[in-house]
């Protein structure tokens, strides 16, 4: 396939940014900066990687506003990353192949209602009752249940698993490995072991959500788990059954998201952290990195910590647990000095070399 060519002055105008250096210069690739060459356009995202202007052989570079001058022409754009999803569209609007149609070894129910532009790759299997919308992409070796819905202009990549009666809404992106609509972890306790419950409800996924690889989205017990629309997750999470997770979160990797919880909207989790069942988290709440959640969260909030807690008292709980060999040495030798009753039991690895003034 030919490559697109783009003279730097309707580059510039189509970006919105502003060029400083010649507007004749074209360019028909992107790449990155330490790589790029004559032809390529490369990309700064902040202003303290400036210094690689000075060793670049990209023709141009998109930087932030805030950089002023530079050795080779450069593009000025508020957003250099908006920029660069731009230019991809611009010069590699086929820069991910997909298949072309139904695939000869695709398995598609005579039962399933495909609709127009639709691709489906090798080894997929579209079952009885399933509706794929139009312009979607599902490629290789994935699985759609039966009565399982899939909108308009998704991209379901290979092996994804959609189990039955799921709903899945426009402009959905799934990564590989994913399941959505496994069985939720529901079992009770008896004299012959755990009994195993039914998990007849479903999934529903709303618009312009993405999904990462390897996320594990249960359905519901009785009715729904939920994941409203424009919610991002990263690879490696897992959503129990009956969870309601609002409009435009963000959920980073190797999050744990228990049985029933609720989250409101704009609600963003760093890595790693965990919720406990049935709690409830406000609108607009920001769960730092491997917070554990153990109980419901207000609006407008954030949190951090093992336990979770919110930000200021979590910072000043932290702030002193360096210290606490000291203060433990400095409480012993006052409770032995005063003959108090001893209120911590000895405990091995706080002991101090300088036990006549209670200091480390």
């Amino acid at each position: 396939m030919p490559k697109k060519t783009i003279k730097l002055e309707e580059l510039a105008s189509l970006l919105g940014g502003e060029l400083l250096g010649d507007g004749n210069v074209s360019v028909s690739g992107i790449r990155d900066i330490e790589e790029a060459g004559a032809g390529d356009l490369a990309f700064i995202m902040r202003r303290k990687k400036s210094p690689f202007l000075l060793g670049t052989k990209a023709s141009c570079v998109v930087v932030p506003q805030e950089i002023k001058e530079s050795p080779v022409p450069i593009i000025k754009c508020k957003s250099p990353n908006l920029a660069f999803k731009k230019a991809v569209e611009l010069l590699m609007p086929d820069y991910l192949p997909h298949p072309a149609g139904v695939n000869k070894h695709a398995c598609v129910s005579s039962a399933a209602r495909i609709g127009k532009n639709v691709s489906i790759g090798a080894n997929t299997i579209i079952e009885d009752g399933a509706f794929v919308g139009d312009n979607t992409i599902i490629y290789g070796n994935c699985y759609i249940g039966n009565e399982s819905s899939v909108g308009e202009s998704c991209v379901i990549y290979p092996t994804v698993t959609v189990r039955e009666k799921i709903t899945i809404g426009k402009r959905v992106i799934i990564h590989s490995g994913s399941v959505i609509g496994s069985d939720g972890f529901g079992y009770e306790q008896t004299p012959a072991g755990h009994a195993k419950i039914p998990q007849i409800g479903d999934v529903i996924i709303g618009d312009d959500v993405e999904i990462g690889a390897s996320v594990t989205v249960d359905r519901g017990k009785f009715s729904h788990t939920r994941i409203g629309r424009g919610t991002k997750i990263d690879n490696l999470v897992q959503i129990a059954h009956n969870v309601t997770i609002g409009s435009n979160c963000i959920i980073v990797a190797q999050c744990g998201i228990s049985g029933s919880v609720k989250v409101g909207n704009n609600v963003m989790m760093g890595g790693q952290v965990g919720i406990a069942d049935h709690m409830e988290i406000g609108d607009n709440v920001l769960l730092a990195a491997q917070a554990a959640v153990m109980k419901s969260v207000p609006p407008n909030t954030i949190m951090w910590g093992k336990p979770a807690r919110p930000l200021k008292k979590a910072k000043a709980i932290y702030a002193i647990i360096d210290k606490l060999p000291e203060i433990y040495a400095k409480l012993k030798f006052f409770e032995k000095k005063f003959g108090l009753p001893r209120s911590i039991p000895n405990t091995p690895g706080f002991e101090t070399k300088d036990k006549g003034n209670g200091r480390n």
